[in-house]
């Protein structure tokens, strides 16, 4: 059983992953410093606690495993904070990527998946949105992924590394048997923020931006369920452990869903109805994102089997409910801001 590394193993996607890796035949070993993942969805392999700018804790975990790949998503990605605080996600985000390139060249650990991001894309000229797109991100979470992926292609060309770096839009939905899924502090994320909303569990449920050029007026994204982003990274990994090019692949479904298309179908599959407050637009969310996955398709073979709407919401429902039990769910809902995301 080959051995891989998954940074951030301990998060929402990482997690996931990590699950569909074993499922494959392959064992995660998981670094993680916990400072928003969960070491209860360690479950499917080792776990090392440290941070990944700690580079001889890197070193040490790779050669005690014999990794033979890495899957990187340990990061800050909060879209909001980022503006608020772009000192925080440069200092994150691109360090700890060059510790791990470090560990990963001291070791002659040479393959590498990387969690990267639509929001590389800023907003668009056309949509759907192709790999060959302009990179223009508009907030810092989205410029940090994209320097990591200029740095990605550096070393390859520099150092014979191979990389895929995977650029997904909307993860969402949960495990189908509820052992993982989104749990976040603070949570920002649409639909697990419209569910905690109906739990009575949060106050003032808002979306920003009601005004954007959509045929609603909301904001409209791709949804991509997190076991079909699972899928994906497990073939990425297969891809270049045989041999295979590296590149950038998107990951989504090419059909967009605005935030009240959303909202409605959550209302009709909890049966219970959201009161939404109206916010302003936020800084650095663009209007549409929907991705052109086709080239995943062909060199990934990926081929999301549980991105439509009611497969997300009813996994991520059975996750909230699970995960929650106690919540009262016919209080008086008092609701929680929600992103776009």
């Amino acid at each position: 059983m080959k051995s891989v590394l998954v940074t951030g193993g301990a998060g929402y996607v990482g997690a996931h992953c990590c699950k569909a890796l074993l499922t494959a035949g392959y064992l995660p070993v998981v670094v993680d410093n916990l400072s928003t993942g969960h070491e209860s969805f360690v479950r499917w392999g080792p776990f090392v606690q440290a941070d990944i700018r700690d580079t001889s804790a890197l070193v040490d975990v790779i050669r005690t495993h014999n990794v033979s790949a890495v899957l990187h998503f340990a990061a800050s990605s909060y879209v909001g904070e980022s503006v608020i605080d772009p000192q925080k996600y440069y200092e994150n985000n691109l360090n700890g990527a060059l510790s791990l390139l470090r560990a990963m060249r001291t070791t002659h650990c040479g393959k590498v998946v990387f969690s990267s991001t639509c929001a590389i894309y800023g907003e668009p000229a056309s949509i759907p949105i192709r790999e060959d797109a302009t990179v223009e991100p508009i907030n810092p979470y989205g410029a940090s992924k994209a320097m990591v992926e200029r740095m990605l292609g550096d070393y390859a060309r520099a150092y014979g590394m191979s990389f895929v770096a995977l650029r997904y839009f909307n993860a969402c939905g949960a495990d189908p048997d509820s052992e993982i899924g989104e749990l976040r502090d603070p949570e920002t994320h649409l639909i697990p923020r419209a569910m905690m909303a109906i739990q009575g569990y949060v106050a003032d449920f808002a979306v920003f931006g009601t005004d954007y050029a959509t045929h609603d007026g909301t904001a409209i994204r791709d949804y991509v369920h997190v076991c079909d982003l699972a899928d994906a990274h497990v073939a990425a990994v297969e891809r270049l452990l045989n041999g295979g090019g590296g590149g950038c692949f998107n990951l989504g479904t090419g059909q967009g869903l605005s935030v009240k298309k959303v909202l409605d179908a959550i209302a009709v599959e909890t049966g219970e109805q959201i009161t939404v407050k109206q916010g302003d637009r936020r800084p650095g969310d663009p209007p549409v994102l929907v991705a052109d996955a086709s080239q995943a398709r062909r060199e990934l073979n990926f081929q999301p089997t549980r991105s439509n709407l009611k497969t997300i919401i009813a996994t991520a429902w059975q996750w909230h409910r699970r995960a929650h039990p106690k919540r009262n769910f016919h209080a008086p809902r008092a609701a929680a801001e929600a992103s776009n995301e």
